[in-house]
């Protein structure tokens, strides 16, 4: 299989060659040039299969070059249960025979980003061999949050790799902040960024797209590459949790083999809800997609109006990893839906840069009414879905969650639609105990990680080890830079 760019199409690299660059030369995103088929037989067969299984059986129809016993290797390092604390890897929990929560924050870092995360620098690493590639490979990645700490972890002491993390100063949790800023190992750094997380990513664009950095670190030694969402190394390993879904409602008798099932995913750079997507396009029976948006609605709004715009204020939200404005996958899916037509492609990612905004063609505009459904709910509402979950169920969830429950909820008064929903539960309420202990009627939060305890206390639910550990650790970044001075604090680590 070849992958090309969403800004060329005649520019083709192999499934190593993908991951290792991360982005394309031109900016663009690296896709691939066909998606394979997922038959009925095939979904059948990955039924008696564990979440480990699954991954290879997906991950092999698009990594033909690499072998299946390589990712055996990493999808059982990667999933290990002294990783991972659910064996079910990403399990479902019913909050009643029509609705399905898909938690995927059972990971070393208590956030989705791990589902991948802990499979990209297996993948990596054996592409770097596959490619002959002498030079060290550095990550750079823009986070809102979770992917940072998670990027952290999983390339945390691998061999011929370095990783910088890049986020917004006072743009995540205090957990979150905690969690990247006591990070272990010799080859890791982590810079605040003075700005949002927009501000984050289009720094960290521009320094992958920068001529003479590029050659000037090719001098030292070095090359660069994604950890972020923009990498089909990331984007891959999350259709595997939607097809893992759809096999476990079929083992637990509530759906029959073809019934279409909705999917409704809380979202930001738009990677999350594409894998749902893309495993659709393959065969999944994927009913509607519906993408749940915070105050942050300019994805709300492009799915109503055909017409993306950034050109809007930023709100700082208590679902950070959402508060973004510029969608970066969603060049993927506009490249697939025209039709592969990169030059188009182009056109609507210079005019986002140029003047903020672009407006699809009517055809495309017709498909995305097609399979998706946009909505977004409040800060307020956010609040109360928290409660009314934890009341209603005695379930909790974090603001992301809350987030994609409202959406689903208003979708589905809507319309009517009395299909099975799965809703993506992102993040650990713990992450943001913060946000759900006011939610949950507590006036006085305590300070950084005693809340902690206060939230297990208030909830009588236990915190993830992960972050109950960071107690002990003790800070290592504390560094903070404008965005114009991001370049130096990659040449300094990488002197």
């Amino acid at each position: 299989m070849k992958y090309v760019s969403t800004r060329n199409k005649n520019v083709f690299l192999s499934a190593s060659e993908t991951i290792a660059q991360g982005l394309a030369d031109d900016g663009g995103l690296l896709t691939p040039e066909v998606f394979p088929k997922l038959t009925p037989e095939m979904l059948e067969d990955l039924r008696g299969k564990t979440y480990a299984q699954r991954a290879v059986a997906v991950m092999k129809l698009f990594l033909d070059n690499f072998s299946e016993e390589e990712l055996t290797s990493f999808t059982e390092a990667g999933y290990a249960s002294t990783k991972f604390d659910d064996p079910k890897v990403a399990p479902l929990h019913p909050l009643n025979d029509d609705t399905y929560c898909l938690e995927l924050w059972h990971g070393p870092t208590s956030a989705f980003k791990d589902m991948a995360l802990q499979i990209l620098p297996h993948l990596l690493s054996a592409s770097l061999v596959k490619n002959n590639e002498k030079k060290t490979v550095c990550i750079l990645v823009a986070t809102s949050g979770d992917t940072g700490k998670a990027a952290l972890e999983g390339f945390k002491d691998v061999k011929g790799t370095k990783i910088l993390v890049f986020y917004p100063k006072d743009g995540v949790s205090k957990v979150q902040a905690l969690q990247m800023q006591t990070q272990e190992g010799g080859n890791v750094g982590v810079c605040a960024v003075h700005g949002n997380f927009d501000d984050a990513q289009t720094g960290v664009k521009t320094l992958f797209s920068d001529e003479r950095l590029r050659d000037d670190l090719a001098k030292r030694g070095y090359f660069l590459s994604s950890a972020n969402s923009i990498n089909w190394g990331r984007i891959l390993p999350q259709l595997v949790y939607y097809i893992s879904a759809y096999c476990d409602l079929l083992n637990l008798g509530k759906i029959q083999m073809g019934e279409k099932v909705n999917y409704c995913v809380p979202t930001g750079n738009f990677g999350n809800i594409l894998a749902c997507w893309y495993a659709g396009q393959m065969g999944l029976p994927v009913g509607k997609l519906i993408c749940a948006s915070n105050s942050n609605n300019v994805l709300t709004d492009f799915l109503a109006t055909g017409t993306y715009d950034r050109n809007r204020p930023f709100h700082t939200t208590m679902s950070p990893s959402m508060d973004i404005l510029v969608s970066s996958n969603l060049e993927r899916l506009l490249f697939a839906l025209s039709g592969q037509d990169d030059k188009l492609v182009a056109d609507y990612m210079q005019q986002l840069n140029k003047h903020g905004g672009y407006t699809v063609s009517d055809e495309i505009k017709a498909k995305l009414k097609s399979d998706f459904y946009g909505g977004f709910c409040s800060e307020e509402e956010t609040g109360k879905v928290i409660a009314e979950v934890w009341k209603k169920y005695n379930y909790l969830i974090d603001p992301h969650t809350a987030v994609a429950y409202d959406v689903m909820e208003k979708y589905r008064r809507e319309t009517g639609d009395t299909n099975k929903t799965v809703f993506v539960s992102t993040a650990s309420p713990f992450k943001f105990c913060d946000s759900v202990l006011h939610s949950l009627g507590v006036a006085e939060v305590q300070d950084g990680i005693d809340a902690l305890d206060q939230l297990s206390q208030t909830t009588n639910r236990p915190a993830p080890v992960p972050l109950a550990s960071l107690r002990n650790k003790a800070v290592r970044f504390t560094e903070s830079v404008d965005k114009e001075k991001m370049e130096d604090v990659v040449l300094e680590m990488l002197k």
